[in-house]
Formats: C-alpha cells, sequence, structure tokens
C-alpha cells in the first residue's frame, strides 16, 4: 500500500494537504492529477497525519491514518479565548492533598491526553512510570534526603543555596517538603540520546498537569526528586527506567484537600520587539 490514497471522487485538489505537509512530500504530479507523493516519502514522513486531517472532505487516506479512525473537532466543545485564559489562570501548583488514592484508571486517562503533546519531529519519546502506592513514595522520597545529606557535605555552598539544609530538618520532625506526603508520582522520562527528549517530557508534562487540573485533580512539579533521579545512584536504581533513559519530570499528583476561589495576579511580562 502507498503512503497515501486519495479518493479521486471527494478530492477538490485545493492543495491544502500540500501546503500542511510539514515535510513538503506531497505535490501534484500535473494539474490534472490528485496529489501523490514523491518517490521515497516514506524515508521522511513523521506520521503527523496532519495530511488527513486538515483535508476538509476526507479525501485523503494515511497508510496510519484515515478519515474514519481520526475523530472529527466538535466545535462546540472548544473553548473560547476568555475561558481559555481562565482555566489557564485557574491552574494552582498544589501542596497539599487529601489521605486518598487516585484510581489507577484515572491516572491512566490523564497520560492519555497528555500523550497528545508535541514533540520535535513527532518522534513522541515520551515514556511513563507512575509511583502509585504512597509507602513507596515515601521511601523513594527518603532516598532523595539522602542525596540532600550527600550534597550538605560534599558541596556545602551549592547546599546551602538550595536551602538543603532546611529540607533536610523539616524531613527530620516528620515534615516532608520534597513530596509534600502526596500519594503518587508520575515520572516522564525517555532516551536521552534522542535530543528531543527533555523538551518532549517537559511538554507532555504541562499538558498532563492541566489535563489533572480539569478533572479536580492537583499536581505539584517534584524538582528535587526530579534532579535526584537523575544524579543520585541509588535512586536511579530504584526507578529501575529503561538503559538511557533519564527522568525529564515528576509530577506530585494527588486530591486537592482545599479549594481556591480567587485567581493570584502575576508579575507583567517583559517583552522585546525586534
Amino acid at each position: 500500500m502507498s503512503l497515501i490514497s486519495v479518493d479521486k471522487d471527494k478530492c477538490k485538489k485545493d492543495g491544502i494537504c500540500i501546503d500542511e505537509c510539514p515535510v513538503k512530500i506531497i505535490h501534484f504530479p500535473d494539474k490534472s492529477s490528485t496529489p501523490e507523493t514523491f518517490k521515497g516519502a516514506e524515508d521522511f514522513c513523521i506520521n503527523c497525519g496532519h495530511c488527513t486531517c486538515v483535508c476538509p472532505v476526507g479525501a485523503l487516506s494515511h497508510i496510519n491514518f484515515t478519515p474514519d479512525t481520526c475523530p472529527p473537532i466538535q466545535k462546540e466543545l472548544l473553548p473560547t479565548a476568555e475561558q481559555a485564559a481562565h482555566f489557564l489562570r485557574f491552574r494552582r501548583s498544589i501542596r497539599t492533598f487529601k489521605d486518598k488514592n487516585i484510581d489507577k484508571n484515572k491516572l491512566e486517562k490523564v497520560i492519555d491526553i497528555a500523550r497528545f503533546a508535541p514533540s520535535g519531529h513527532n518522534f513522541q519519546p515520551v515514556e511513563w512510570t507512575i509511583v502509585y502506592e504512597k509507602t513507596k513514595v515515601k521511601k523513594l522520597t527518603g532516598m532523595v534526603i539522602d542525596w540532600m545529606h550527600s550534597i550538605l557535605k560534599a558541596l556545602p555552598k551549592k547546599a546551602a543555596e538550595m536551602h538543603l539544609d532546611f529540607i533536610i530538618a523539616a524531613w527530620e520532625t516528620g515534615s516532608d517538603t520534597v513530596c509534600r506526603n502526596v500519594p503518587h508520582l508520575i515520572i516522564a522520562h525517555g532516551d536521552k540520546n534522542n535530543p528531543t527528549t527533555h523538551d518532549s517530557c517537559v511538554i507532555a508534562m504541562t499538558y498532563l498537569e492541566l489535563t489533572a487540573s480539569s478533572m479536580d485533580l492537583g499536581c505539584c512539579w517534584a524538582g528535587y526528586f526530579n534532579v535526584a533521579a537523575q544524579l543520585w545512584e541509588p535512586l536511579k536504581k530504584e526507578l529501575n527506567l529503561p538503559l538511557d533513559h533519564l527522568a525529564y519530570g515528576t509530577m506530585m499528583i494527588g486530591i486537592p484537600k482545599y479549594k481556591y476561589h480567587r485567581l493570584p495576579t502575576r508579575k507583567k511580562s517583559t517583552i522585546s520587539w525586534i
């Protein structure tokens, strides 16, 4: 089967698929023909599905995408600019959680939506690890504290800049300011040899956080945890990520204990025009 097929009865020869192809592998072989791919197009196609999804009459099918398998956009579900702005401002970093687990199916649904985040060259390199049991989260958090102790001993000035002494002291008095006694952690990771993996994980985690917010769940980026997950060998071994993978984002996720009633302000944007 060829990379694309075109229904000649439906095709309007408007060239939209040609204009929208990111790697420009579709063309009109002549004025009377319907769109085709160049020879060797299979080697350059990034499987984004744009050609199929942008066709207004559903005339073009990609070998991996057909009009029937790509759901239509429901305009009535799209937010207005005002609604989108309000939702994005509504999102909060949650650090106080109910002592209650999230259903596994709900966590899978959050990730299922986050997987649609853009990635460089559509590599989709992001993989996910969920630390589900709270006892496991606490054990791993303790390993982050061990890493902090090592930094405090080896690089006291750097440790002071990172306020690690205060975090360690809080932990020793029973207060967890690393993972906030969250019930679950979600780690986005991928092949460290792929130059797109870092940004892809960060973008996917942002999608995940916003999705969770829409489902009455609360998230907060676990920055200290993620640094330790990249550097502290005992923690890396415990996480047992695939070979050549690095953790590029760790998210606390749980059910918020409290609700917010106002939208806080932020400093004005600094904009330079060139």
